[in-house]
Order: structure tokens, then sequence, then C-alpha cells
């Protein structure tokens, strides 16, 4: 077995170990919490005879432990159960979140890197002046905000200006467009969530490529490049470049991971139907297997992350190769 195929085959366990962990946390966490699914369900007109039917229905009068053991067995059969809520296998529920996640993920990451690098090759190549100073700035400025102000900036800023829609994925009053049309505004609907999470992200990765960018042109084989009077832009582009961006493709995985994984706050403040509002409806409506199984396709993001961080690593690092 060659020493890549031991890597994935390392990693691969990880994966399932985190996924694992995190689910069960989850959903012992879940349980320990007073109450029950069938908590909200009391009101005038519900006696006990019903909730304790219903209680039975659902499964919740066994013990925890039968109900995990029930719960490991569906897994290693890729099977998530049921939600309660819904009445659907979590499975079609989370895939179908994870998706719109995915989507709003993806489309962040398309921002901060396109604003990020750039901004970190220019700041990084100049040791001072106006630009690299206004860069800095908004760079530290963008970092000390989290997603969560960030969205609710840009939903007051939406509210304000009516320029953009307030939440959502699809506006209301479209019933059955074209496909061009339904794009047109799922696209719409997606800028200011994409940013919300994209601006962050976008400031870490200017400072990081920035610090590393100023450390490599002090390197001796930079210095001796400039020296043969090779242009300083060619140098940076096509040199310098190679070797600062290895710490950045160190974290680029775990950006990916915490993306995917991360974007919690931002569907809930934006009406975004993925992942992190459905597990904030999981949790709020005590519908334990759904919460489980959200935080299990949480961790695969997570687990995928840290792949995709080690691979940039090896990639971009001919040493690691060689190891």
């Amino acid at each position: 077995m060659t020493p890549f195929v031991l890597f994935l085959v390392r990693r691969l366990l990880f994966a399932l170990l985190l996924v694992l962990v995190v689910s069960t946390g989850s959903m012992w966490l879940a349980h320990l919490a007073p109450g029950d699914y069938t908590t909200q369900l009391r009101g005038p007109g519900v006696s006990a005879d019903t909730l304790a039917r219903e209680r039975e229905r659902l499964g919740l009068d066994r013990p925890l432990s039968e109900q995990y053991g029930d719960w490991l067995v569906g897994l290693t059969r890729f099977d998530l159960g049921t939600s309660f809520r819904y009445s659907r296998p979590v499975t079609e529920l989370v895939g179908e979140r994870a998706a719109n996640t995915a989507v709003l993920a993806g489309v962040a990451l398309l921002i901060a890197t396109g604003v990020g690098l750039p901004l970190g090759v220019i700041a990084g190549s100049s040791a001072s002046g106006v630009v690299v100073s206004m860069i800095r700035g908004v760079s530290v400025f963008g970092m000390s905000l989290p997603p969560l102000v960030t969205s609710l900036l840009f939903a007051l800023f939406a509210a304000r200006t009516g320029w953009f829609p307030i939440g959502g994925m699809t506006s209301l009053r479209a019933v059955d467009p074209s496909l061009p049309a339904r794009l047109v505004d799922i696209g719409w609907h997606l800028v200011l969530p994409a940013l919300a999470l994209a601006l962050p992200v976008a400031a870490t990765l200017e400072r990081l490529l920035a610090r590393s960018l100023r450390e490599t042109l002090t390197e001796p084989f930079i210095m001796a490049a400039l020296a043969r009077g090779i242009p300083r832009r060619r140098v940076v582009w096509r040199h310098a470049l190679r070797v600062a961006v290895r710490p950045v493709a160190g974290i680029y995985g775990v950006i990916v991971g915490s993306l995917l994984s991360g974007s919690f706050a931002v569907e809930i403040v934006t009406s975004w139907p993925g992942l992190g509002r459905l597990m904030f409806e999981a949790l709020r409506s005590r519908d334990v297997q759904l919460v489980a199984g959200c935080a299990a396709i949480g961790s695969v993001f997570l687990a995928f992350g840290n792949l995709l961080s080690d691979l940039g690593l090896v990639a971009a690092d001919p040493r690691l190769r060689e190891e």
C-alpha cells in the first residue's frame, strides 16, 4: 500500500470518527434537555393519553440507550432516521438543505478568493503607501466583524434601500418561472448572504498572504532574481507567490469546511434554506434525529475541508510530496 493510499485511509477513518463523535454528542445533548418533541404538542385540548400514545409512536418512551443503539444500526446503512417534525427521512432533508448550503458557501468562497488573494499580493509586495494602508485597515475591520454582524448589517441595508431581498432563496411572486429567470432570482437573493460569509474570509486571506509574501520577498533566491534585473512584478507573481501561497493552501481547506458547516447564523438571519437553518428548526422543535443528522453532515463538511487543506499543502510544497 502506497503512502498516499495510507494517508487517504487515515483521513477516512478520522472523518468517520469525527462524524460519529459529533452526531452522538449532539443527539445526547438534545436528549439531556428537559422535555422532548411532544412537549410542544401540549395544550388545552390535548390529553395526557394522547401525548403518551404519540411518545410511544415515535419511540420516545424507550430508554435512551435503546434509541441510540437503533440509530447507530441505521447509521451503518446510511439511514439517519425519520424527522419527527417533517415525517420525512432525515437523509433526504439534510441532502436538500446541504445542497443549498454548498451553493451559498461556494459563492462566498469564490468572492473571498477573488477579493482576498489579489489584495494580499498588492499589500504584501509593497512596503508602504496609501493603497496598502487602506487595504490593511479594511482587512482588520473585516476580520473583526463575525458573519452574524455582517448579515445583520446587510439585512438592515436591504430593508432600508430595497435594492436587495431581505431574506429567502426565491421570490414569493415567482410562480413557476423559466430556468434562466429562476437562476437570476436565486442569484439576486444570494448576493447579501454570500457577502456576509465572504468578507471575513477575504480579510483573513489577504492578511495571511500579505504577511507570507513580505517574508518571501526577503529570501535569498528572490533577492538574487531581483539583482539579475528581472522585473519586480514578474518576480512577485511568478516566483515569490508560489512560495508565499503555501500557508494559504494550508488553511484553505479548513476555510472550505468552516464555510460549509459554519453558515448557521447567516442562514438564520437571511432565511436562507440551508443546513444551518434546518439545524435551528430541529433544535427548537427537539427533533432529535434531525439534530443528529444535521450535525453528522456538518462534521462531514469539516472532515472534507481538513482533507482539502492537507492536499493543498502537498500540492504547494514539493518537500511534502517527497515525504
